[in-house]
Parts: C-alpha cells; sequence; structure tokens
C-alpha cells in the first residue's frame, strides 16, 4: 500500500483570513450531549497574549465554543468545516476510530480544502480526557482543543471539571520557527541544559560526558486556556468539594510539571484511562499527554493556583481555583526556579485499574529513536518519514513495541488508532498504565504491549511537532 505522506502536504499551514468577532471559551464543563451530527469549524480568531493581539486558529462550534463533549456508548457523528484559507485536517487524538477517519493526511484522507467540510461517523467507545488537533504545523497555530468523552459508570459523581488546555505560543509563523531550527544554529537558548550545570538537566546514561538537550524553542508565551498568568482563568469551586483537573498538554514542543501547590493531588487516569490513584503535588506531562487530576479543597475560603511548569526553565503558566470570596492573587509567569527534566520515576508508579491480559507478544519489532540538534533531523530506526518500511503487523497479534532512546532529547512517542500497556522502562519489567503517547528521556529504554484489533494503516510518531515534521515518523501497518 502506498502511504507516502509529503513534506509539503505536512507543511501546508499558511495565516487563515479575518479575524473571529470574539473570543470563543474553551469547553465548559456540563456541555449538553449531541445526540446528531454536530458542526466543528476550523476558523480564524483573536486572543490577547501579553496585551499584544495575536491571530490564531480555533476549532469552534456553532454555540461559539471550543472543543467537544461527548459520551462513551454514543456514536461520534462530527462535521468538520474547513473555514480557514488553507487546507487542514483535524486528527481525533486518544480515540480509535475505523481506519480512513483519524484524520491524518494522506492516511488515506487528503487534506481538507478551504470552504470543504467533511463527516465522520463512528462508534464512540474509548471514555476519557482526549483532544483534537491539526496533523499539520497549523497546530502550534492553536488548532486544537478539548475531547471529553463521558464514562456513562461515573455518571452523577458529586465533582466539578475542570478542563484546561496547555499551549506555547509564539508571534513567529510555525515555518519561521522549523526554519530556525533547521538551519544549523546550535545558538538557541535553552536547549543545552546540563545537570553538572545546576539547571535540573541529566547527563547521559552511562556516558555522563554529554548533556542533554531540553528545549530547543523559546517561545513567546505558555497559555493555559489561551491566558497567560498575567490574566489567568479563574475557575470559582466550592469550598470542601472536589474538583477533577482534565488537563491536556496541547503545547508542541513543550514539555510541563504540572503542581498543584498547597492542594495534594491524586492522579486517577492518564491518557484517558485509569489507573490506580496516585498522591502528589507534581506529575509530569509530556506533549500530547492528559492526565486527570482529583482535589478535594479546604473547608475555608481561599484560592490556589495550578501551575504548568516548563520542563528545564523558570517559565510557567497556569489558572486558578478560587471559592466565591477566596482572594485571587497575581501569580508570575516565571519562576525563581529552573523545574527539572522529566524522567520515568512517576511512569514506573502507574499501574492500570484493569490489568490487561498477561501473554507473550506474537511480535516484538524494535524502536529506535534518533537525530541530533546538529543538523535537526529525527530519524526512527535510522530513517526519515517517507524512507522506511512501515512496521508490518498481523490482525490479531499482541505486538510490542520495544523503543529505544539513543539521541540527547526526549521523546513522547504517540501510536494512532491504539491504546498500548506500557511493559517495561528501562529494561525493568512493569504492569504499567494503559496510555496512547509515552515519554521517552534521552537514553532510555521503553516497551509497550498493544493488542492489533484496529485494521489500517496507523501513524506513529514523535509529538514533539518539529521532531516529527523533520523525519520522526512512520507508520504501523497491518498486512495478510
Amino acid at each position: 500500500m502506498n502511504t507516502i505522506f509529503t513534506r509539503r502536504q505536512f507543511l501546508a499551514s499558511s495565516a487563515a483570513c479575518g479575524f473571529a468577532s470574539a473570543i470563543p471559551s474553551l469547553l465548559a464543563p456540563g456541555t449538553a450531549l449531541a445526540a446528531t451530527q454536530t458542526l466543528l469549524r476550523a476558523e480564524s480568531r483573536v486572543i490577547d497574549v501579553g496585551g499584544r493581539a495575536a491571530k490564531v486558529f480555533g476549532l469552534v462550534r456553532e454555540d461559539g465554543k471550543q472543543g467537544l463533549a461527548l459520551q462513551a456508548g454514543q456514536d461520534f457523528r462530527v462535521r468538520i468545516e474547513n473555514a480557514l484559507d488553507a487546507p487542514t485536517l483535524i486528527h481525533w487524538h486518544g480515540l480509535t476510530p475505523p481506519f480512513g477517519q483519524d484524520g491524518v493526511p494522506d492516511l488515506p484522507q487528503p487534506l481538507l480544502k478551504p470552504g470543504k467540510s467533511y463527516d465522520y461517523a463512528f462508534p464512540l467507545d474509548t471514555p476519557g480526557t482526549h483532544w483534537m488537533h491539526a496533523h499539520t504545523l497549523q497546530e502550534q497555530q492553536l488548532l486544537a482543543a478539548p475531547l471529553i468523552v463521558a464514562d456513562p459508570a461515573e455518571a452523577g459523581a458529586d465533582e466539578q471539571e475542570v478542563v484546561v488546555l496547555l499551549h506555547d505560543f509564539s508571534f513567529k509563523a510555525p515555518e519561521e520557527l522549523l526554519a530556525g531550527l533547521t538551519g544549523g544554529s546550535m545558538s538557541m537558548q535553552g536547549h543545552g541544559i546540563s545537570g553538572s550545570g545546576g539547571h535540573g538537566g541529566h547527563g547521559t546514561s552511562g556516558s555522563g560526558s554529554m548533556a542533554m538537550d531540553i528545549n530547543d524553542i523559546e517561545y513567546d508565551a505558555y497559555l493555559a486556556n489561551d491566558r497567560t498568568l498575567d490574566d489567568p482563568e479563574v475557575f470559582r469551586v466550592e469550598r470542601g468539594g472536589s474538583v477533577r483537573l482534565r488537563l491536556i498538554n496541547g503545547a508542541t514542543a513543550t514539555a510541563f510539571w504540572i503542581d498543584t501547590g498547597l492542594l495534594e493531588g491524586e492522579v486517577i487516569a492518564v491518557d484517558g484511562n485509569g489507573i490506580v490513584p496516585v498522591r502528589g503535588r507534581r506529575f509530569p506531562l509530556g506533549m500530547g499527554q492528559r492526565i486527570d487530576i482529583r482535589l478535594r479543597l479546604p473547608a475555608e475560603e481561599g484560592a490556589w493556583p495550578v501551575l504548568a511548569l516548563r520542563e528545564g526553565a523558570v517559565q510557567q503558566t497556569g489558572f486558578v481555583l478560587a471559592t466565591a470570596a477566596g482572594e485571587v492573587k497575581r501569580t508570575a509567569s516565571a519562576g525563581d526556579k529552573v523545574s527539572a527534566a522529566l524522567d520515568l520515576a512517576f511512569e514506573e508508579s502507574l499501574r492500570p485499574t484493569t490489568a490487561a491480559p498477561d501473554k507473550p507478544a506474537d511480535r516484538t519489532l524494535p524502536v529506535l529513536l534518533g537525530g541530533a540538534m546538529g543538523g535537526y533531523v529525527w530519524t526512527l530506526n535510522g530513517k526519515v518519514w517517507g524512507e522506511h518500511e512501515p512496521l508490518a503487523i498481523r490482525a490479531g497479534e499482541r505486538v510490542k513495541l520495544d523503543m529505544r532512546n539513543e539521541s540527547m532529547m526526549a521523546h513522547p512517542m504517540h501510536l494512532h488508532g491504539h491504546h498500548f500497556q506500557v511493559v517495561s522502562v528501562n529494561g525493568r519489567r512493569t504492569q504499567g498504565a494503559r496510555r496512547d503517547t509515552v515519554w521517552l528521556p534521552p537514553q532510555s529504554k521503553v516497551t509497550v504491549a498493544f493488542d492489533a484489533s484496529n485494521p489500517g494503516v496507523w501513524a506513529f510518531h514523535c509529538h514533539h511537532l518539529y521532531h516529527m515534521a523533520t523525519g520522526m515518523m512512520t507508520v504501523v501497518e497491518y498486512v495478510g
């Protein structure tokens, strides 16, 4: 099967014409569930970033709000309408649609031309915190939104839901950001952070002589629901109440630590899949990943910031939970301490609420992650997208992807059309969480397993947008 996906099609992204008349708010908890088809329009809009008007994109419903709130057990019935002046296509990240409705250009659907629409319809059987985004450079321009699928088994829960989409923002066009990376310059600030310098990074495992690269783009702002900490979103909450945070890292090139501050949190799901609760106040969140955190609020009035700390840096974004009379104080957009690099300690601690059957793999596929900042080319098994053969599997198999990161940057690896289970971390066997996106720090090894139950040709790639754009993508293809 010819699955070639050209660079031109991936880079299809340009400024959309016109401004939205108002800034549509993000998904409001409690939105009525759609019984019929929902219209979702890809269109331009304007947000305020640091006092400057910024033209961005959005996925907007007919009521002017962004995102979707659906329920498992219903059919997914959505019409995408392209109101931009450039082609686009939207991927349903976290869902497992049949092949042909996944929203990746030329796998097999072509890009949706301006003024055109496309109807999606398939059974919706994947509850949880998910999201949707362009599978082009338009993702950098905020063409993304939450996609929350309620679990009927949790109906009537006495808790407030708070949905937050995190993003990194630049006034530069994504093509300009990509050109800056591929120009060969190593002078950008923020990417060469080493553990020996006290910046929270780590040296390579085994060599001790090379420093990892953490951040390769310095953004103008970091957003939570389109807002910075200069004007954060304030969610009004009840004294003594229970809050479920549904947090989505929609950033294109930035990982975060989620810091719940004075409130101890209990993580109850990752990537939309339930886990045995893990308590704490700081949790890692790579690009493309989601995390559900349950908080129990104090009985008194108050206001509690929840922050997203940029990995290996001082920048931060976030939002505030506040009671009716709680005083909201200003939180700076930069902390006083550089945050650590994300590691795998949290991942190793996770256990699924429902364990998958432990059976031997029918097929184990090695996946070597490579590349470097110099030249800015990122590879899978030594080749870039379009050069290598697909990862071939057969329906009904239990498949393992044995991933090893030999580069000096971390990679959040995302498999379309399936959820997998983490079964080994750095050579240590585990019955880990079910996910669709897993974090691989430099010089680490992670093995995941999944059942080949959704025939098709599925994208498998790094969810750092610019790593994917410069080669770190392949497909898992059913054969036979």
